[in-house]
């Protein structure tokens, strides 16, 4: 990649790769996001940018314009999760914080978002260094809360409002793949996403006489179980589903018989119907079981988040495609010929501001982790930690010089056409 808005980017790298292991040794979760958001918009003001802070709670959005043409949103998202770092890196996170709940919690950025932020701070380096090489209007958005849904808050904060509206919307998320791959696919990219939250009431007791009471351990055991039929039985094999108990909570002691269990559930799947069909099957399961086992009170069920399926638009896909594959060439950019079982909450902007996506994920990991592995045909390989694994770590060398350059590369099309329309053909929209 040698275009003049790469131009430099060796001698930036250093600094870009100094920020990562900072920002990757401090992490933050969602909506404390404060120190990281100091920092990126004490970097966008160096750098020259209109920079306003505080825009869905920690989000910072910088503007800079060279002159007429379409208004390019980037977006990198800031936080982290509540995990155990295990990596052994000299830079690992040694972090604890409060979370929502009122707990203290291990910190680690599991997910990569320090990668994100790392990635887009330079590419707004790079293009407020060479405001002669492009003309438009960049919106960098670094957005808050993205492991909670957060960008709807950044929407609903006025953002249509206050900032111009895109004519593209384009995001990156580091994947558990060699560093140097790009993939994305058209249509559908990551599937839906929705968190329930599930108490099951029974009757507390003596552990000696359970026909005293309704037992709510046992009524969650045989929900949990029940409920891994839905997609064994009941989506069929050609579509994409999973239904998921992330925890299950009762009791104190093992002679006492609690009152409530507390499960977590978490759905994905990749098509309306099949995202109406699971959540309707849990519904059911969850009171169902609750009614054979006589319990005193209904079951509660509350949504704890919901994000919708990623939706990249075809013809600006392809145009991003088309870029990577002159830059990279066409053996280092994959389509994807299914959606990815993970999710986002990036479609909110274009969905709010009426502008086509474009998401694209990209290796992070040492190639020579997968030396054998058939990626195309078996996936990754199981033994390669993923992402919100206490080992996921990216390799910062070449991880993030390349993702600045595919931040550059997918904004380009946008950004170097004439704004008059005269080299004959209309800008990508």
């Amino acid at each position: 990649m040698t275009t003049a808005l790469h131009a430099g980017l060796d001698r930036r790298l250093p600094a870009l790769l100094d920020l990562y292991r900072d920002l990757h040794a401090h992490p933050e979760l969602s909506h404390q996001e404060f120190r990281t958001a100091r920092i990126v918009a004490a970097q966008l003001r160096e750098q020259g940018w209109t920079v306003t802070e505080g825009v869905g709670g920690t989000g910072v959005v910088g503007v800079l314009t060279t002159g007429p043409g379409p208004v390019v949103l980037l977006r990198a998202d800031m936080d982290a999760l509540p995990v155990r770092e295990g990596t052994g890196l000299p830079y690992a996170s040694q972090r604890t914080a409060t979370d929502a709940a009122g707990r203290e919690v291990p910190v680690m950025h599991a997910c990569g978002h320090d990668v994100h932020v790392a990635c887009l701070l330079g590419a707004t380096a790079q293009l407020a260094a060479h405001q002669h090489a492009w003309h438009g209007t960049v919106l960098a958005v670094f957005q808050p809360a993205e492991e909670v849904c957060g960008a709807p808050a950044m929407v609903a904060d006025g953002f249509a409002e206050r900032f111009p509206r895109p004519d593209i919307c384009l995001a990156q998320h580091v994947a558990p793949a060699p560093a140097g791959l790009v993939a994305t696919r058209p249509g559908t990219f990551m599937g839906a996403s929705d968190s329930l939250a599930v108490r099951l009431h029974g009757r507390g007791g003596h552990g000696s006489t359970p026909q005293a009471t309704v037992d709510p351990v046992v009524m969650a055991a045989a929900t949990v179980m029940r409920l891994q039929t839905v997609v064994a039985r009941e989506v069929a094999a050609d579509r994409t589903a999973v239904v998921t108990v992330g925890s299950l909570h009762a009791g104190t002691r093992e002679n006492v018989i609690p009152d409530t269990a507390d499960l977590t559930v978490n759905l994905r799947s990749a098509t309306p119907g099949t995202r109406a069909h699971l959540l309707d099957a849990v519904e059911r399961i969850v009171r169902a079981e609750a009614a054979a086992s006589a319990a005193p009170k209904d079951p509660e069920i509350s949504v704890i988040t919901a994000f919708p399926m990623t939706v990249n638009d075809a013809e600006a896909t392809a145009v991003v495609q088309d870029a990577f594959r002159s830059a990279l060439g066409p053996d280092r950019v994959i389509d994807l010929d299914q959606p990815l079982t993970g999710s986002e909450d990036f479609g909110a902007f274009g969905t709010a501001l009426d502008a086509p996506t474009v998401y694209w994920t990209f290796g992070g990991l040492d190639p020579a982790a997968f030396t054998g592995a058939d990626l195309l045909t078996e996936g990754i390989p199981p033994q390669i930690p993923h992402n919100h694994s206490p080992l996921f770590a990216p390799v910062p060398e070449p991880t993030i010089e390349l993702g600045v350059q595919y931040l550059l590369t997918a904004a380009t099309p946008w950004l170097t056409h004439p704004a008059d329309g005269s080299a004959g053909t209309e800008a990508p929209h």
